[in-house]
Formats: structure tokens, sequence, C-alpha cells
């Protein structure tokens, strides 16, 4: 089951970014594009708290885990707070902030659970608790409640939002030798733990067909781009002259809600990063999940984990 996450005390305000800078999705990107710390997230939203819990739920190194932690407590998804006095010890609670990233993860869940064969263990199945059955979380409208798609929007990037300012700043996402023993996101890593894959991802679905056009738009190294295109290619989620395939398609709900979640917490001066309108009912669009079974919007907290 995920449990409603824990409650916190106070909860930080929107993140001012500098001028100039990297905009929400670049900070979201380089924040949430690595194994490890999705996982440590993952957990969190669980009910996980204490660093013990994570060492015996991971494989993961003292290191490596209390840099994802003050990371996620820099950034203002977790809380860092004494729960003893004598030895001092702590805790780290999600704030809201790290709470409402719960549709990147479900989105990841869902995506991997369906297009992806392989991992280090069995993916547990979703049930939706208002309606008792097995589902699939299907990307809507905020507005409308109408089933959205890539082709559903019609905008682009904001005034802040160019390729440059909207990648990680980080080359590769640094993973860990046994980060595959722990993986349940071995694709998504493919896919936004690389700063060139994550805005070879956006342009392709933001229309780009061809080779020179990616290399032009995204100002990358011929070599760079090829090799991106063929790990694509690879995983399935392009075909050999650069469409996404459904695979690649489906992963779109993990993409908008991580660029929902950036422009909720992190703010450019010049404006926003980027920005969508729903073609069927004209307003801004906002992603929300509902049920594949009875169409009831998903709310954190309604969805148990059934052991495939």
């Amino acid at each position: 089951m995920m449990p409603p996450p824990p409650s916190v005390s106070e909860d930080l305000p929107v993140t001012d970014l500098p001028a100039g800078g990297r905009n929400p999705i670049g900070v979201a990107l380089g924040l949430l594009g690595d194994e490890w710390t999705l996982l440590i997230l993952r957990h969190a939203l669980q009910g996980t708290r204490l660093y013990g819990e994570w060492m015996r739920e991971l494989p993961i190194s003292n290191a490596v885990l209390t840099g994802r932690l003050g990371r996620l407590t820099e950034s203002g998804l977790l809380d860092r707070v004494a729960y003893q006095r004598k030895p001092e010890r702590f805790e780290y609670r999600l704030t809201r902030r790290g709470r409402t990233a719960w549709p990147i993860l479900l989105g990841i869940w869902s995506w991997e659970l369906s297009w992806v064969g392989q991992h280090a263990e069995t993916l547990p199945r979703m049930r939706h608790q208002v309606c008792g059955h097995l589902f699939s979380p299907v990307l809507v409208c905020g507005a409308c409640d109408a089933p959205a798609g890539p082709r559903d929007l019609v905008g682009g990037f904001g005034p802040s939002g160019t390729w440059e300012r909207s990648m990680p700043s980080a080359t590769t996402r640094r993973r860990s030798a046994d980060a595959h023993q722990a993986g349940f996101f071995p694709q998504t890593t493919a896919l936004v733990g690389n700063r060139w894959s994550c805005a070879l991802l956006g342009a392709a679905f933001q229309g780009t067909r061809r080779f020179s056009d990616f290399e032009r738009q995204l100002s990358a190294p011929p070599v760079v781009i090829a090799d991106r295109l063929r790990t694509f290619t690879e995983l399935g989620v392009m075909t050999a002259d650069y469409r996404l395939t459904a695979k690649g398609l489906a992963f779109f709900p993990v993409v908008v809600h991580t660029m929902e979640w950036a422009q909720t917490w992190f703010r450019s001066p010049e404006g926003p990063a980027m920005s969508y309108r729903h073609r069927p009912c004209g307003t801004a669009f906002h992603p929300r999940y509902a049920c594949s079974e009875c169409a009831v919007p998903l709310r954190a907290g309604t969805i148990d984990r059934v052991p495939a």
C-alpha cells in the first residue's frame, strides 16, 4: 500500500532561481534524473523516515545515502528533524514539495511496469482503493477531465525556456555500479539520467524528427546526438527514422508531471519555462491522473501495491 505521506510542521515557499540560470525544468531534471534519488523518494512516499530504514531497504552505501538525503533536504523535498536528544537522532520528513512529487513516481512505476520487461525484482501491480480494481493511471486535463496526449497540447517554451536552460547542469548522472540491483527504474534513468537524453527526449515530444534538427536545436556535437539516438532506438522508444514509438509516447505523462512539479516549486524571474494549452477545452493545461477502471481522479494514499 502507498499510505498518505506523513504530515510536516512547515512547508517551504517557492524557490526563486537566478536570472539567466537553469530554469525550473533544468533544476528538476538535475534533481530527479538520478535512480538513487528516485528510489529514496519512493520509499519516503511509502512512509520511510529513518536513515537506518533506507539502509535496510536499499543496497546503497552510507556515502551515497548521506549525499542524496542531504541534497533532497537542501532542495526542500525533505525536512531533517530531531526526534531524540540524548543521543541526538534525526528523521527525514517529506515536505509538501516532496509529497507533491508522487505523480512523477506513479508515472514512472506505471511506465516501467507496462513497457520494461526486466527488473531487479518484480514490480507490484496497482490497485485503486476507490473501485477495488487493478488499474493504470490515465493522463487527463485538470480542467475538463478529458484524456490528454502529446497531440492534444499546443504551446512550448516560455520566457525562461531555452534548451540550454532546461537541461540539468551535469553532463551525466553518475550511478553506482550496483544501481541496477536496486532499480525499479532501469530505462527511466536512461531517458532522463543524462542532460543530452533529457533535451533530445523533449525535442522529440515537440516534434523534432531529423538528425540535423536535433543537432541544430540542442547545439550538441553530432557524436553525442548519434549516441543518444542509438540508445533511444535500442530501448524501443524511437524508430530508426527518429519518431517516437508507442513506448516513447507512453512516457509523456512522466514528462508533463515533471514540468508541472518543477514550475510549481521553482520560479525563474523571466517567467515560465514551458506553457501548454489543451486543444479540446482551450484552457491552460495542468496534468492530472484518473483511474483507468472507474475514471475517478487519483489521489495520494488511495493506491495499493499488489504483488505480481
